[in-house]
């Protein structure tokens, strides 16, 4: 108990977070009332509605939280027109699940809720010793504990929808055995490769097949040249204004004297214990049992002391702390119950207690280390004080800052150059090809979805305007105007001539490739003995998590091919890349790299649990007639300023 404690304190609020925050819940305390008015419905089951603000809220929580649990998350990747549709999908499920579960009268009795939290393990953390619920835990996150229990007792009855469908059986151990096989075994084969690349030498195009792969429409795409930009950028951002923020050495000492206690190191101690169990419901001859077995055990410490981490990995009862010699670590005053916290702070560092009774039953403590009781020094703090206020003063700049640079992007569409000048920021360059955000770009702008989607407007393709302002996110904002743009169009044939020689060129040579194999093929098939084998490279086993070099369509070919005659010829078309013709010779069992047999028996189970889970939502979508109102997608999450 007491070490699960202490190793928990740092994840605790995340767990919590998962407990009042269901799946089905994407929304704040308000619940969905607050959210009928303004942009219409997204979606609807039943009478149940989804609306459009609803759905901007739900998704803005699910990136928060994430954000609050990664800081260096880029959000970018989870707002986009994909992601929001998840979200509403999401929604969609859930609240189908959600109707479902009153249209069954599901519901969850007073008596079934009280059990499920004293027992269930998941909520030990939120326990008080006496079994209650933690207020000040809950009322930490913004909720009451009526709030809590709505929640919790609503998720309960929604669960129980799947609960029959999950725990159905899933088919006989046979048929799972069978498919498992399938997708698992190994086949030793031996493969000819016939690579198109190989036979592109012994190819010419003509000049009619140039021209003609040049005029066909299905090849117009290959053959033209994107979008391109060249544009102007302004970003402003919080942490470059915090680096040039100047502090004197005056202002630092204020700092520091005036958050005197954030500098105060408390007063911590390390202890071990063992531990015997006695809850204090328990009947009087079996506290006194315990009692009596914790006696004995403090009367051997008496005579040999230096036996205690013996002993405590011998008979101590808290088995989490026994495996270390009953060592708790190092813990402040509040980690641990009253009765131990003040035994331990108030013994010398080697002493042994006397028993010490808690709820959790008897223990012998012995206090092993004591640090903390003092204060940093300046020059210990000075680098966090001066990044705090940095940080502080910058967020304070950033907003005024923010406000110039929107308005006089907006004011003085015609340049970016006034704001540059105004807030002391230098116009940046860039370059863009097509109209996607580029890939793994985190430094300029041209990451950013939105900032790219603000570059293609008539306003500022057209009437050469700047952008308007976007919000990347991390206080950064940005504005761009375009310097030059060419329009998406087809190459000339003359510009083309190459890339269309080389794209006939591998074509022919795939072709020759594929004839080539096809012919060796036939042969090989009709031979018998060496003359079988000849051209076939040295045997190898392939299977899925050990594909030898095989493409994944060439590796789905080898093992569904019918292997009741060995040994099995097959020829695998490769498209552009060749052909490879393979001989199964053997059928061999599972794959162990696969894993463990029953590890994989549950992974099958949980997998067609999931699979009929889902076909019974969308059919419970079917009968309430869930559905998508609207085909636009939710507001960005940070939205422009203007």
């Amino acid at each position: 108990m007491f070490d699960f404690v202490r190793n928990n304190q740092r994840v605790l609020q995340f767990i919590l977070v998962l407990l009042i925050f269901p799946s089905f819940v994407f929304l704040g305390l308000q619940g969905y009332d607050g959210f009928k008015e303004g942009g219409g419905d997204a979606a609807q089951v039943g009478e149940l509605k989804i609306s459009a603000a609803e759905w901007d809220a739900t998704h803005r929580n699910s990136i928060e939280r994430l954000r609050a649990q990664d800081a260096e998350l880029d959000i970018k990747q989870l707002d986009t027109p994909e992601a929001r549709q998840q979200t509403l999908q999401s929604m969609l499920r859930e609240r189908t699940l959600l109707l479902a579960a009153q249209k069954q009268h599901l519901a969850v009795s007073d008596e079934r809720l009280a059990r499920l939290f004293q027992t269930n393990a998941d909520f030990a953390f939120l326990r008080n010793p006496d079994g209650t619920l933690n207020r000040a835990l809950i009322e930490a996150q913004g909720m009451s504990v009526a709030q809590f229990e709505a929640r919790l007792r609503q998720d309960l009855a929604v669960r129980q929808v799947l609960l029959g469908i999950g725990n159905s059986p899933t088919g006989s151990r046979v048929a799972a055995e069978s498919a498992l096989d399938a997708l698992m075994q190994r086949r030793e084969v031996r493969l000819a490769r016939f690579d198109a690349g190989s036979f592109r030498a012994k190819v010419e195009p003509s000049e009619a097949e140039i021209e003609a792969h040049y005029q066909d429409p299905a090849n117009a795409e290959a053959l033209s040249a994107p979008e391109r930009l060249k544009l102007a950028y302004l970003v402003l951002d919080a942490t470059q204004i915090a680096a040039k923020i100047q502090l004197t050495d005056a202002e630092v000492q204020a700092a520091y004297e005036a958050n005197a206690a954030l500098y105060s190191q408390p007063e911590e101690r390390r202890a071990r214990h063992i531990l015997i169990q006695s809850d204090a419901k328990d009947p009087a001859d079996r506290r006194a049992a315990a009692r009596a077995k914790a006696t004995e055990i403090l009367a051997l410490l008496r005579e040999k002391p230096e036996r205690f981490a013996e002993l405590a990995k011998e008979r101590s009862e808290d088995k989490g702390s026994a495996a270390r010699g009953g060592d708790l670590d190092y813990f402040g005053r509040g980690a641990m119950a009253k009765p131990f916290e003040d035994m331990v702070f108030k013994m010398p560092v080697g002493a042994i207690s006397e028993l010490v009774e808690t709820e959790f039953g008897f223990h012998i403590i012995q206090t092993t280390g004591e640090r903390g009781k003092g204060k940093r020094t300046l020059a210990e703090v000075r680098e966090e004080i001066e990044g705090n206020l940095r940080k502080e003063r910058a967020q304070k700049l950033y907003a005024e800052q923010a406000e110039a640079f929107s308005n006089l992007v907006y004011e003085q569409s015609d340049s970016l150059q006034p704001a540059a000048d105004k807030l002391g920021l230098t116009v940046q360059t860039g370059s863009l090809i097509g109209r996607s955000a580029v890939k793994d770009d985190k430094v300029s702008p041209l990451g950013s979805a939105k900032f790219v989607a603000a570059l293609f407007t008539d306003a500022v393709l057209k009437d050469k305007r700047n952008t308007e302002t976007v919000d990347l996110g991390g206080n950064r904002l940005a504005a761009a105007r375009v310097v030059e743009y060419r329009e998406k169009r087809k190459l000339s044939l003359e510009e083309a001539r190459e890339i269309v020689r080389s794209r006939v060129g591998l074509a022919k040579a795939a072709e020759l490739a594929r004839q080539e194999g096809q012919a060796k093929l036939a042969l090989w098939k009709g031979a018998e003995g060496a003359a079988a084998e000849s051209g076939l490279a040295a045997p190898v086993t392939v299977s899925r998590p050990n594909p030898q070099g095989l493409s994944p369509a060439a590796l789905d070919a080898v093992l569904a091919a019918p292997a009741d005659k060995l040994p099995a010829w097959l020829g695998v078309d490769l498209g552009g890349d060749g052909y490879l013709v393979a001989r199964v010779d053997k059928v061999l069992p599972r794959d162990p790299a696969a894993g463990d047999a029953k590890q994989l028996q549950g992974q099958y189970a949980a997998l067609w649990a999931s699979i009929e889970s889902d076909a019974y939502v969308e059919a419970l979508k079917t009968r309430y007639k869930a559905r998508v109102l609207t085909p636009k997608t939710a507001k960005p999450v940070d939205g422009g300023a203007r």
